[in-house]
């Protein structure tokens, strides 16, 4: 009897295992527009998106809200891990020329855990905090370069392809950029042969996604996953 138990035990969990494998997993990789309280990893990373209500600061009060929880569900993927930390640029200068090298992209690349897909949301704080744009740059990256857009987006493309060679990346592209910025994405994306997502018409709301916006954002995505 106790073998039958463990027998029909082990079928279950193993079939429990490949129902859960058919799902391919995601990581979230972003700033603040990715971010909500008690969903991040790690969890000491800043948010912008708290479950205490604030209707002057957001109408986004639940997590189901985020654009990221919609395309997952939608997608019918499973979390790996959502790496994002309000106020982060993809390369190492930040606002008021601060040094962001503790929060920057191309330093968290190596946190993202072991995902099927790889959702890029950044370029944002680079844009509204001035930082350099620099010059094309994809190969022989000094730690110069690094504070700069243009060599620390290649750096950061070439670097997640190297470490996650499997990973399908999507870049996310933020409305209302400036246009040095959107225009520098979508070339280094297409030197690496990565997707973008260009965004168009989001609602916000100090700055930020609100619910609808959030959808919108959700809603552009998904479309352009195919699905």
């Amino acid at each position: 009897m106790k073998r039958t138990i463990f027998a029909f035990v082990f079928v279950i969990s193993a079939l429990t295992g490949l129902a859960q494998s058919g799902h391919p997993s995601v990581t979230i990789f972003g700033d603040s527009y990715s971010t909500f309280e008690g969903f991040l990893t790690p969890d000491t990373m800043e948010t912008w998106y708290f479950q205490d209500r604030n209707m002057n600061r957001t109408d986004v009060t639940q997590v189901r809200q985020t654009w990221w929880w919609q395309v997952i569900q939608r997608m019918g993927w499973k979390l790996e891990r959502n790496n994002s930390w309000s106020g982060s640029t993809v390369c190492n200068t930040g606002y008021n020329d601060a040094d962001y090298t503790h929060r920057s992209f191309i330093t968290r690349m190596t946190s993202l855990g072991s995902p099927d897909v790889i959702l890029i949301f950044g370029g944002t704080n680079d844009a509204w905090s001035g930082a350099p744009v620099g010059e094309y740059q994809y190969e022989g990256w000094r730690r110069a370069d690094l504070y700069k857009f243009r060599p620390a987006m290649a750096y950061l493309l070439s670097g997640l392809q190297e470490r996650y060679p499997t990973a399908r990346l999507v870049f996310i592209s933020n409305s209302d950029l400036k246009e040095s910025v959107t225009r520098s994405i979508h070339e280094i994306c297409r030197h690496y042969g990565v997707q973008v997502v260009q965004l168009e018409a989001i609602e916000k709301q100090n700055g930020h996604p609100n619910k609808m916006g959030m959808t919108q954002i959700a809603d552009q995505v998904v479309k352009a996953l195919g699905k």
